[in-house]
C-alpha cells in the first residue's frame, strides 16, 4: 500500500499540495445497499410513502451531499464537479441499490464525493421510511469504479 498522504513527514495532518498534477477527466462510481422489508420496498416502488417520493428526495439529497464533500472530510478539496448522478435499482423484494456517478475535470479524483453521495442518499431513504421500518440496514458502501489522474484507472472485480 502507498504512503498515507493526508501526514507530513512528521504525522501532522495536511492537506495534499495538488498544485502540480495536470487536469484531467475524473470520473468515480460508488454503490450502496440498503436492505429493508418487502412491504417498505413496495411502498419506496410504488411511491405511496406519505412522506412522498423518497427516490427523487435521496437523489437530490445525494446530489447536495455530494456538491459538500470538501465541506463535511476534513481534508477533501472543494471540487468542481461536472456532473452527480444517482440511480436505484430494486434487488429482489428486500433491496435498495444506489448508485452515484461523480465527474470533474480537475486535479484531484472524486471518489469521496461519490461515497457522500451514496452515503447520504441512504441515510435520505432511511429518514424517509423509518416510521413504517425500524429494522432496515445500510449496508456495502463501497467504490465501484474511477477513472483519470496519475493512479488510473480501478474498477472492482465481483
Amino acid at each position: 500500500m502507498s504512503e498515507l498522504t493526508h501526514f507530513d513527514e512528521r504525522g501532522a495532518s495536511r492537506m495534499v499540495d495538488t498544485s502540480g498534477k495536470p487536469e484531467t477527466l475524473r470520473t468515480a462510481r460508488a454503490s450502496a445497499l440498503i436492505r429493508v422489508a418487502p412491504a417498505t420496498l413496495a411502498l419506496i416502488r410504488d411511491r405511496a410513502l406519505s412522506k412522498g417520493d423518497v427516490l427523487e428526495v435521496a437523489r437530490l439529497a445525494g446530489i447536495m451531499a455530494a456538491k459538500q464533500t470538501g465541506t463535511l472530510i476534513p481534508l477533501c478539496h472543494p471540487l468542481p464537479l461536472t456532473a452527480v448522478t444517482l440511480d436505484f435499482a430494486f434487488e429482489g423484494d428486500s433491496v435498495l441499490r444506489i448508485e452515484a456517478t461523480a465527474r470533474t475535470v480537475g486535479r484531484t479524483g472524486v471518489e469521496m464525493e461519490a461515497l457522500t453521495a451514496v452515503s447520504v442518499a441512504s441515510l435520505t431513504v432511511y429518514d424517509m421510511c423509518k416510521a413504517v421500518d425500524r429494522v432496515m440496514t445500510i449496508e456495502r458502501i463501497r467504490l465501484e469504479e474511477k477513472s483519470g489522474g496519475r493512479s488510473g484507472t480501478f474498477q472492482r472485480a465481483d
